[in-house]
């Protein structure tokens, strides 16, 4: 392993007095990176935190569509400080270049310390309650045998990160095809349930029924609702990644963010066919109930879709999330060991390691 530089690799310049991290992410990888971060559970667990503080199914489809549109914002913010500034590490990167070292050093260390690991426990142990579901319901399946899949999905998506950039964007590609595909199975019987009639819960004349006369509470549900649109800088990370940068990180967000979008509103409205705001508020598994009330037998698909869609967010945050410590450990804010990249197969291993660690 070597210390990463921002000079060229030798197969780029036949020069062997540096390393960095090769140009092999296209558009796509770029769409399938910001969709799959951002779809990850927030659109099974959120509809229910968004309802319960608008008080109504029409204000709750309004904050919805607003949270997408207040996300496509800062996305678009990001594209243009990752065209101007066109180097990896996202936010650390460009607190560093704006606001100088100590204000990234605070911010690096707290994802380090506390964010990351966090949240990488939390996706992680969300998965094997998922995957674990279908085996053990009604009953909650067992502690340790939670902590042993997580482990397992851990080791697996630290191997991938490890032994190829283009492995890790390849298995996304395929993560992000699936979780999209599960909800566009939510989608469709949602679609199936108005065709039936099954319009009371969104009929315009009674959908704004209940709701808050709190400003307090409306703006909670957007805290809710923009939870679940979270990731949309993930891209920005990865900038010396990418190739053909200054488009193809545009056209990544100007795609993405629209298509998620439309995917959680069409999302929330299929769930109203098919329950009541009552039953909703009452559901813990909002799509696991989905799933019982429509799909019948095949009702365990959702729960694996659940797991499927977090496994990939948890993929794709390890591929994007380990950047900003490599650069940070570049510029000496984090351990030099963190920077190493592995000159074989151009992956920050150190970084991805820790990140799992």
């Amino acid at each position: 392993m070597e210390e990463s530089t921002e000079k060229p690799t030798s197969q780029e310049s036949g020069s062997t007095d540096g390393v960095r991290m090769k140009r092999q992410l296209t558009l796509t990888n770029g769409i399938a990176t910001t969709v799959s971060i951002i779809i990850g559970s927030g659109i099974f667990l959120s509809p229910k935190g968004v309802l319960r503080r608008t008080g109504s199914v029409g204000l709750s489809l309004v904050v919805w569509s607003l949270s997408g549109i207040l996300s496509m914002l800062g996305a678009l913010c990001y594209v243009e400080l990752g065209t101007t500034i066109p180097k990896s590490g996202g936010t650390y990167t460009y607190l560093h270049e704006i606001f100088g070292p100590w204000v990234a050093f605070i911010k690096i260390w707290q994802n380090f310390i506390i964010g990351g690991p966090c949240a990488t426990a939390v996706l992680a142990i969300t998965i094997a309650q998922y995957v674990l579901y279908p085996f053990f319901t009604p009953c909650p399946a067992p502690y340790l045998a939670i902590r042993l899949v997580a482990a397992v999905c851990l080791g697996l998506i630290g191997f991938a990160n490890c032994y190829s950039v283009r492995l890790a964007a390849r298995m996304n590609n395929v993560l992000t095809f699936l979780k999209v595909g599960a909800l566009s199975i939510i989608i469709v019987f949602g679609g199936i349930q108005l065709a039936k009639g099954h319009t009371l819960s969104i009929d315009p004349a009674s959908a704004f029924e209940g709701t808050t006369s709190s400003v307090a509470d409306a703006m909670v549900s957007f805290y809710s609702a923009l939870w679940a649109y979270s990731g949309w800088q993930s891209l920005n990370t990865m900038t010396e990644e990418l190739k053909n940068p200054t488009r193809n990180l545009v056209l990544s967000i100007a795609i993405s963010m629209p298509l998620v979008t439309i995917i959680y509103v069409l999302t929330n409205i299929a769930y109203f066919t098919a329950m009541t705001p009552v039953e909703l508020l009452a559901s813990d598994a909002v799509a696991v109930t989905f799933a019982n009330r429509l799909l019948g037998i095949m009702s365990w698909i959702i729960p694996v879709a659940v797991a499927v869609s977090t496994f990939g967010t948890l993929l794709t945050s390890t591929l994007a999330f380990s950047r900003p410590w490599m650069v940070a450990a570049r510029g000496g804010a984090l351990p030099r060991i963190l920077s190493m990249i592995q000159i074989d197969r151009l992956t920050p291993a150190p970084a991805v390691i820790l990140r799992h660690n």
